[in-house]
């Protein structure tokens, strides 16, 4: 035997006695998890996390599938049944657990969470996964909308300091185009999905709205139908980028990095990346603050746009999945990654290496986690929003008005509940 055959037999051996002494070889198990490929962790972020999860549990596998966030929800629901072909840890946003707990998509794991200090995770980052007095998982993405300005062209403009109501943001942004520094100050996520909902809202939670008028759904009046003639008036005034009724939350990202406006409304993410050279011609140049407030009513605004790690029902493997789910989102993990997303832990906004770098959304983030307010907790949450996306698209499009566009989304919100 020469040298070399020896060495390789002897490595095997070596492993082999390992196995052993250990309780036995290590079984070959595998997962199949579903993320987005949008906002929060880059799927870099989610598969170096993956790795050092399948090396800490040899003999595991965990296959990662990436969607668009507007593809998730029905990706999730089609796989219900698949069995172990199927997924048996979903990512999901804040507004599906009363859906996919009713359509038995996620397990109820609120004796597993009883281990978990409850104290240590935000009440916000909870809300995230309960439903019904249970919980659906364990909170992983801790977001809300911040408002991103360009400090140089409010230097330029004159202007000493970001806006603190949604006024004196139109007002700076009238006052940014008058001197030219550039067209369109403002640019938002306003097509026809989800993304246009969450700025909706954190207008509407800066009227202190809920959406609610004694126990039903209203969106044609108060704080719901002051949002939307915002959004006209700005639209009306020149202000906004009239391309925003068709970006997403990615093209405001871009739109902002190449310092084609001075402010945006955008998630945790785009701070890191406005700041990476090898994605943004603004580095040095982007500010954050909460999203403003209203004069008497608030001095921020902020929705809830969290998302959980789930255990779906048709898992094979429960145990290895929630060892998985609290793994990715245990506190030296988000810590590590906390980036593209802050960590649900609230002793990591006072850790100096969670915060090295980006201070000033760390800051941003001790406001607004504490004042988010939830879109609607409705089974139906998605015929919902559908509706209300297509009836705000109209009123961007100047083919209704906000207080006819509302009320039709009011009259179908009825029959849903």
């Amino acid at each position: 035997m020469s040298w070399k055959t020896f060495k390789v037999a002897a490595v095997a051996a070596a492993g082999l006695v390992t196995a052993l002494t250990t309780g036995g070889m290590a079984r070959a198990e595998t997962l199949n998890a579903l993320f987005m490929s949008q906002a929060a962790y880059s799927e870099d972020d989610v598969r170096a996390m993956t790795k050092d999860f399948e090396a800490a549990h040899p003999g595991t596998t965990v296959n990662l599938e990436f969607v668009p966030y507007e593809s998730l929800y029905d990706k999730t629901i089609a796989a219900k049944g698949a069995g172990s072909s199927g997924y048996d840890v979903v990512l999901f946003d804040t507004i599906w657990p009363p859906a996919f707990s009713t359509n038995e998509i996620l397990t109820d794991v609120t004796d597993r969470t009883k281990s978990i200090d409850e104290k240590a995770v935000f009440d916000g980052a909870w809300a995230t996964v309960t439903y019904g007095g249970k919980r659906w998982g364990m909170p992983w993405i801790l977001d809300t909308k911040y408002l991103f300005y360009n400090t140089d062209m409010l230097q330029k403009a004159g202007i000493s300091a970001p806006p603190k109501t949604w006024a004196e943001l139109l007002s700076q942004a009238q006052t940014i185009k008058s001197k030219g520094i550039v067209e369109y100050p403002i640019v938002w996520s306003w097509a026809q999905a989800e993304a246009v909902i969450c700025d909706y809202a954190t207008l509407v939670a800066a009227g202190k709205g809920d959406f609610m008028d004694n126990g039903k759904l209203a969106f044609d009046k108060g704080p719901a139908l002051d949002a939307l003639n915002y959004m006209v008036e700005t639209m009306k005034a020149g202000v906004t980028n009239p391309n925003s009724k068709e970006y997403l939350e990615e093209d405001v990202r871009k739109v902002f990095s190449a310092g084609q406006a001075a402010f945006a409304l955008n998630w945790t993410y785009m701070y890191a990346k406005a700041q990476d050279p090898k994605e943004s011609q603004v580095v040095g140049k982007v500010g954050v603050a909460p999203a403003p407030g209203i004069d008497g009513k608030s001095t921020a605004s902020a929705v809830n746009g969290s998302m959980g790690l789930g255990v779906t029902t048709g898992s094979t493997n429960k145990d290895l999945a929630w060892t998985y789910v609290t793994f990715m989102t245990s506190q030296p993990v988000q810590n590590k990654y906390a980036q593209l997303s802050l960590p649900i832990w609230k002793s990591s906004y006072d850790d100096p290496a969670v915060a090295k770098g980006q201070e000033e959304i760390v800051k941003a983030a001790k406001t607004a986690i504490a004042i988010m307010v939830p879109r609607p907790q409705l089974v139906s949450y998605q015929e919902l929003s559908t509706i209300l996306q297509a009836q705000i698209q109209k009123v961007l499009l100047g083919s209704a008005t906000p207080e006819a566009a509302l009320a039709e989304v009011t009259a179908a919100a009825a029959k849903l509940q």
